[in-house]
C-alpha cells in the first residue's frame, strides 16, 4: 500500500499498551502512523474507513495452525486456511511442521515460507520439527533451520517421550534463542484414551485420558527448562492441576509460558454427547470445573496465549466410531467469536482476553505484530461486539468441516480484516 488510509469513528483497542480510546487511526505505507484520540480530519487523498463505532484491535496471532499443505492439500492449502484466517481476524500465524514431508530440513522451511507469501492473505511463519520425521529419537538441526526462517521449535501434535533427548533439545534451542513449544501427553499413560477420564467416559463406555498424561510430562519439561534456560512454551494446558506447575515455574523463571486451545477454554466434555467425534481432541475436552479454572488461570496471567489449534480433517478421519475418529478441530474463523462469549458473560475483560490473541503469542515468536503502534505494520481487524451469527459448516472457507462449534449461536463477529493497510476480508453484510 503506497497512499493514506485513516480509520475514523473507532474505539481503538491496543492491548500491549492496555489502550481502549475512541478515536482515529492514520495509516501510509503499509504501517500506523499515527493514533489519537478523538476525530481526525482526513489528510488530502487519504482513502476513509468508517469504523461505525465498532473496536479496532490488532490482527490476531494464532501460535498452533495445523494445515494441509505440502502433502494433504485435500484438507487445506496455505490459501484456504489463509481465507479461514481473514475471516476470523487471524493476520499472523505459526505453522505446525506435521505435514508431508516434515519440516525437519531447512530446504522445506524455506519452500514453506516462499509458498506462504506467494498464495496466503495473511502473513504465515514456519514452526520446524524438533526431532527428524517427528520420531522423538534424533534431533533436527536448528542453526539451520533458524537461518531458514524457523520462528519456534515443535513437535506439533506429537509428544516427545524421552526425557534426554528433550534435555538436549533445550540446550541447544536456549542457545540459539529460539523458543520450545512442546505438545504434553504421556503415551503409556494415555494409552488407547479417547476423552477426559470420568464418570462420563465410564458411561459412554469410551476408556479415558487422565489428568496425570499431561501434568506429568509438564513437571518434566518445566524442570528440563528451568535446567537449561530455555524459552519453553507449553502448548496447550487443559486441567487445573497443570495452571498450579507453570503458575509455580512462573514465580522462578520469566521464560516458561502455557497456552490453551479455544476449545478447552469454551468447551466441555459434555459436548462429545452421543459419540460426536467433532469434539475428539487432543488434549480432551474436561470438566466444566476444569474449564472454569482454565478461565481462572488465563485471567489472572497464568495462562498467556489463546490459540484455534486449527486442524483440518477429512469426512474419512472424522465419521467413524468416537474410538477410532482422528483428533482435531478447525478454529481460525469461530476462535475469536468463541472467546467473546467470557466477555460478555463478564468472566474476563476485553483488553486481557486480546493481549492473549495479540500481543503475548506476537512477543513468544518475536515478530513485529499484535500492536497498534507508530512504525508497526498495520495488520489490524474491526470487530463487530455485538453481532450475532450462527456457525454453518456450509459458509466457512476452509477446506475441512470438522469445526466444534457446529450450530454455535455467537454475539461478535470480525466485520474487516486488513493486512498492511489493505483490506483482504470484510462482512458481506457489514
Amino acid at each position: 500500500m503506497s497512499g493514506k488510509l485513516i480509520v475514523q469513528n473507532a474505539r481503538i483497542i491496543d492491548p500491549a499498551s492496555n489502550t481502549d480510546i475512541h478515536g482515529s487511526i492514520l495509516i501510509e505505507n503499509g504501517q500506523f502512523v499515527d493514533i489519537v484520540e478523538g476525530q481526525q480530519a482526513a489528510p488530502e487523498g487519504a482513502e476513509v474507513h468508517d469504523a461505525k463505532g465498532n473496536i479496532i484491535a490488532p490482527g490476531l496471532v494464532d501460535l498452533r495452525v495445523f494445515t494441509g499443505e505440502p502433502g494433504r492439500e485435500f484438507r487445506e492449502t496455505l490459501r484456504s486456511a489463509s481465507d479461514a484466517a481473514a475471516a476470523g481476524g487471524v493476520t499472523s500465524a505459526l505453522l505446525m511442521p506435521d505435514t508431508n514431508p516434515v519440516l525437519d530440513d531447512a530446504a522445506l522451511v524455506d519452500f514453506v515460507s516462499r509458498r506462504a507469501r506467494d498464495t496466503a492473505k495473511i502473513k504465515f511463519y514456519p514452526a520446524a520439527a524438533i526431532s527428524k520425521g517427528l520420531d522423538g529419537k534424533d534431533m533436527s538441526e536448528f542453526g539451520l533451520l533458524k537461518e531458514a526462517g524457523a520462528k519456534a521449535l515443535t513437535d506439533g501434535r506429537k509428544s516427545i517421550q524421552n526425557a534426554a533427548l528433550l534435555k538436549t533439545a533445550f540446550t541447544y534451542a536456549a542457545n540459539f534463542d529460539m523458543p520450545i513449544i512442546h505438545h504434553l501427553s504421556d503415551e503409556n499413560l494415555t494409552g488407547s484414551g479417547v476423552m477426559n477420564a470420568g464418570l462420563l467416559a465410564t458411561g459412554l463406555g469410551l476408556k479415558g485420558i487422565p489428568h496425570i498424561a499431561e501434568t506429568i510430562p509438564l513437571d518434566r519439561d518445566v524442570q528440563l527448562a528451568e535446567a537449561t534456560g530455555v524459552r519453553y512454551h507449553a502448548a496447550q494446558i487443559s486441567c487445573a492441576k497443570s495452571a498450579e506447575i507453570i503458575a509455580r515455574a512462573k514465580q522462578h523463571s520469566n521464560r516458561i509460558s502455557a497456552g490453551i486451545s479455544i476449545n478447552n477454554l469454551c468447551l466441555n466434555e459434555n459436548d462429545v454427547g452421543d459419540y460426536r467425534t467433532y469434539f475428539k481432541l487432543a488434549p480432551p475436552l474436561r470438566s466444566e470445573d476444569e474449564r472454569q479454572a482454565m478461565i481462572a488461570a488465563l485471567v489472572d496471567g497464568t495462562i498467556d496465549v489463546i490459540h484455534s489449534d486449527h486442524d483440518p480433517q477429512d469426512v474419512e478421519g472424522k465419521r467413524r466410531p468416537f474410538a477410532e475418529a482422528v483428533d482435531g478441530a478447525i478454529g481460525l474463523e469461530t476462535m475469536l467469536s468463541a472467546a467473546l462469549r467470557l466477555v460478555h458473560e463478564e468472566q474476563i475483560d476485553l483488553v486481557s482476553l486480546l493481549k492473549a490473541m495479540t500481543c503475548n503469542p506476537a512477543d513468544l515468536i518475536g515478530i513485529n505484530a499484535g500492536r497498534i503502534k507508530k512504525g508497526v505494520p498495520a495488520d489490524f481487524i474491526e470487530i463487530d461486539l455485538n453481532y450475532p451469527w450462527v456457525t454453518s459448516e456450509n459458509d466457512l472457507k476452509s477446506r475441512s468441516r470438522n469445526t466444534a462449534f457446529e450450530g454455535a449461536r455467537f454475539s461478535g463477529k470480525v466485520a474487516a480484516t486488513f493486512l498492511n493497510g489493505n483490506k483482504i476480508y470484510e462482512l458481506a453484510e457489514a
